[in-house]
């Protein structure tokens, strides 16, 4: 019987792994609140960059169609078509 804990032992002990669980939630939740924003930093640095990818290329399609335009005007100008 000697082994045995009593009550109050027990109670305590349990009083200190509840605060310590608790403790490590927190640290959990900071963690993961952090992490969160560095994930949304890093996606909206993506959506951003996609963005301007697109602007781009819609910007180079437009030039691209520009000058075709032009030299279609330029080609049937000099060889009269």
């Amino acid at each position: 019987m000697g082994d045995e804990k009593s009550a109050r032992e027990m109670i305590c002990e349990t009083n200190r792994d509840v605060k310590w669980i608790c403790k490590t939630l927190q640290r959990m939740e900071e963690q993961d609140a952090s992490l969160e924003a560095r994930v949304r930093a890093i996606e909206d640095w993506q959506h951003t960059k996609i963005g301007e990818e697109q602007r781009m290329q819609r910007i180079g399609a437009g030039a691209g169609g520009l000058m075709g335009g032009v030299v279609a005007v330029v080609v049937r100008f000099l060889w009269g078509g």
